[in-house]
Order: C-alpha cells, then sequence, then structure tokens
C-alpha cells in the first residue's frame, strides 16, 4: 500500500531538514527520507569537524606569530586528543537529527530514494507517494579516473583519521584541498598538493591566492602544479604518484580533493523527466524542475550561487513559501565565500577580476594592512586587501581579503554591501575600539 503525504522530502541534510521543518510547521504532512547519516554532509564529515580541527591550527599560528613578541614555545598539535574532540560532536549528530525530526512530528524513512515510472517513490520496500518532492540529496566528493583510483582517500576519511601520517598528498587545489592541507601540515605531516594547472582557487583574486600560497609554502606545504596526475600504484614504501612529464611522488596518504559532484544517481529523475547536468539538478527560478511537482534546493541543484550551508537554508526557507503561498522568483543577497586556510581567503561581491575589465565603472582599492594595529599586535605576517567601489555610487560593491582574521573582515563588508552603505554614512557610525569593525572606515 502506497502512503501519501502532501510533501516528500529526499535527504536528511541542512537544506531537507529545514525545508521539512518548515512546511510541517505550516501543517503539511510531511516525509524525509535519508541515505546516509542524518544531518547531511556539513556537520558530519565537512564545515562543521572541519572547523574543529583548524580551531588548534589556528591557535598553534597564533603562537607561532607572537614568538619572540611576548610568547614563548609552540604548542604541538595533539591529533587524537583533537579527534575526540570532534567526534564529540560529530557522533552526536546523527541521533540529535533525527530526533529533532520525530520530535517535530516529520515522518522519516532510512534509505536509498529511486522515483518510479508512475512518480512515486521507492524506498527499499516501502513505497511512498507525495504531491510535491525537494531533492534535497546534496553532493560528494568526486574521484578522478586515474589508474589507481582505489587508493585515493576524500575528505570524508581524512576528517576521520586516528592518527596522522607521516607524507599526506592532495589532488586538486580547490577549497578542500588548501583546508585540509592546512590542517595536515599543521598537525606535522609533510604535505604536498598537486593541482593540474598553475592556477588554483581561480575563482579567488590572483594575487591574493599567490600570497596564501607563499605563505602555505614557507609553512611547509609543496605546491605541485602542471602536474595531471595519471596513476597510483603501491609499493613497499607507499603510494607513488606519477605524471607522464616524469613526476613521481611517494606518499602514506593520498586525498583526492578534486571537487564534489551531486548526488543524483540513484535517483531515477529520469523516470520523471527531471534533467540533470554536471551542475546538479536544473531549476527555475522559484527552484523547480522540469516535472512541476519536484523541487531541487541546496548543493544538488544547479543554481548560479556556491554551495554553501547558509544557502542551503536560504534556499529552504524560500521553497517553504513558495510550497505553501507561492511568491515571486527567489532571488539571493550577496553571498560571502571563504578558503579556511591559515591565513584564511574571503571574498564577497564583486570579484576584483570582474572590476578590471570594467575600471570606467568600477574602482579597486589595493590595500597592505600588515602594519596596521590589528595586524600588529597579532604579528601577522601578511594582511591584504581589495576593495571594489563603484565609481558613480561610491558604494562598496565587492571585496578580497587574506588575513588571519579575513572570514571576520567579510561579513562586515558583506553587511555594507547588502544594505548599501556609502562611505559617509560609515564613518558617522563609532564602533567599538580598537576592533577590526574599526578598520572598516580606512578600506575605501
Amino acid at each position: 500500500m502506497t502512503k501519501e503525504y502532501d510533501i516528500v522530502v529526499i535527504g536528511g541534510g541542512p537544506a531537507g531538514t529545514a525545508v521539512a521543518g518548515g512546511l510541517k510547521a505550516q501543517g503539511k504532512s510531511v516525509l524525509i527520507v535519508e541515505a546516509d547519516l542524518w544531518g547531511g554532509t556539513c556537520p558530519n564529515r565537512g564545515c562543521d569537524p572541519k572547523k574543529i580541527l583548524l580551531s588548534a591550527v589556528e591557535a598553534q599560528q597564533r603562537a607561532k606569530n607572537l614568538q619572540g613578541h611576548g610568547l614563548t614555545g609552540v604548542p604541538t598539535v595533539d591529533w587524537p586528543a583533537l579527534m575526540t574532540t570532534k567526534r564529540g560532536y560529530t557522533d552526536g549528530i546523527n541521533d540529535g537529527t533525527l530526533s529533532g525530526l520525530q520530535g517535530q512530528k516529520i515522518a522519516t524513512l532510512h534509505g536509498q530514494a529511486t522515483f518510479n515510472a508512475d512518480g512515486t517513490l521507492q524506498v527499499g520496500d516501502e513505497t511512498v507517494s507525495g504531491t510535491d518532492y525537494v531533492i534535497a540529496t546534496g553532493q560528494r566528493p568526486t574521484i578522478l579516473p586515474v589508474e589507481g583510483q582505489e587508493y585515493f582517500k576524500t575528505s570524508t576519511d581524512f576528517l576521520d583519521l586516528d592518527t596522522m601520517p607521516k607524507r599526506v598528498t592532495f589532488v586538486g587545489g580547490g577549497y578542500v584541498g588548501f583546508e585540509l592541507a592546512t590542517i595536515a601540515r599543521a598537525a606535522g605531516a609533510e604535505v604536498h598538493l598537486i593541482h593540474h594547472n598553475d592556477r588554483p582557487l581561480k575563482a579567488f583574486d590572483t594575487e591574493h591566492v599567490q600570497a596564501l600560497m607563499g605563505q602555505l609554502t614557507e609553512q611547509g606545504i609543496t605546491f605541485d602544479l602542471n602536474v595531471d596526475l595519471q596513476r597510483i600504484t603501491k609499493q613497499p614504501d607507499g603510494l607513488h604518484l606519477t605524471a607522464a612529464d616524469g613526476f613521481d611522488l611517494t606518499t602514506d596518504l593520498v586525498i583526492c580533493s578534486a571537487g564534489r559532484q551531486p548526488n543524483v544517481d540513484h535517483l531515477g529523475l529520469a523516470n520523471v523527466g527531471v534533467t540533470v547536468n554536471r551542475g546538479g539538478v536544473q531549476v527555475n527560478d522559484h527552484l523547480q524542475t522540469a516535472n512541476p511537482h519536484i523541487y531541487a534546493i541546496g548543493d544538488v541543484s544547479d543554481t548560479p550561487v556556491p554551495k554553501l550551508t547558509p544557502v542551503a537554508g536560504y534556499e529552504a526557507r524560500y521553497l517553504v513559501g513558495e510550497l505553501t503561498q507561492p511568491a515571486a522568483a527567489i532571488t539571493y543577497p550577496v553571498i560571502p565565500t571563504e578558503v579556511y586556510a591559515e591565513p584564511k581567503l574571503a571574498e564577497v561581491g564583486i570579484t576584483t577580476a570582474k572590476a578590471s575589465e570594467d575600471s570606467a565603472r568600477y574602482q579597486v582599492n589595493t590595500l597592505d594592512m600588515t602594519h596596521w594595529f590589528t595586524y600588529y599586535r597579532l604579528q601577522t605576517p601578511k594582511a591584504l586587501a581589495k576593495v571594489v567601489v563603484d565609481r558613480q555610487s561610491g558604494l562598496v560593491v565587492g571585496a578580497s581579503f587574506l588575513s588571519e582574521i579575513a572570514d571576520e573582515m567579510i561579513n562586515y563588508v558583506m553587511t555594507l554591501i547588502q544594505q548599501k552603505v556609502t562611505l559617509a554614512e560609515l564613518q558617522k557610525l563609532i564602533w567599538a575600539y580598537p576592533t577590526p569593525a574599526s578598520d572598516l572606515q580606512y578600506l575605501v
């Protein structure tokens, strides 16, 4: 017998649980289906555990910077203890999320969901039906199709290592590669990061990326650029990574950090007329697929915005409204993006590359903040900023930061951009001093 619901949500991560809870609060009958861990990638094996591990790295780096400036001795990372702390958080996510859903009286099923040709959904032996469906299955790490790809591990494996290997190599110079390489090096590993061309983190300001790589190189990370990895072989002395140009590197652990791909393989989307491309499930500006009764939100959807947990929550809140009282097309606020290396790299709004292409409209202010008081007191090795200003309005419309507190600064500037605060208005505000916020008036 087919069980029927108003809404069936596929995926129990941040996007799925948010939309399920919102719709339940609006009086809808809701079922949510999860094939893996309740809570999804971010809290279980993504941004949250990564930031817990990074906390030790940040503390260690602060201590290094202050050697000879008031501190003596640099702490070492106790990896087993740090991992215990991480697991103290992540071990409760699955059960806690499930308990929370059940507390809201939301029906749950655990298993792989697949659409049948008649539009119903199959989850193991259960057949269910919804007036509308929401796909929120997220993404997973991509594995490069090289010979010996079975030796690749992923970010999931790295974030749950019992011990840190002596030699760790990351293949792919995106967010994940830079962030996990930073953690591995701070924990004492010999670290290499391989990238297929000479432009890792291509979405970010070129000069800031180069400066970041310079600082990570000083910390001991080796960047192997323009290396197109072809083969991984296991030998007595370790894993050998080789490329056609004679590149040969021996390592103990190799992490594929070459991006992520949407979790759509087993959903049977062709059975219900839902189209997918490389970026994910195709949706319109109401987050609706080619099938009018099926929607997609979060990382699995092909939307023109970064794949971030706060974006997933934003889309979930929009869709709750769309499915209860249809409204206008979705519009997105300005969205900051960050690389949690050490130092951190962050940007928001109009990129410096786009501003340079339209110099008649935009002005780019380049700032070396290294000797500003905020960074002097921390003995930060390098603190850089680029701020994009609209020449006609005088509004800040974009920024890029490289520093240990770039994540804090980018949020301030995001607020200025979103609220359209002019320099004159900014200078009328009195900030707590001396703080990073009090530096805002000097950025333009």
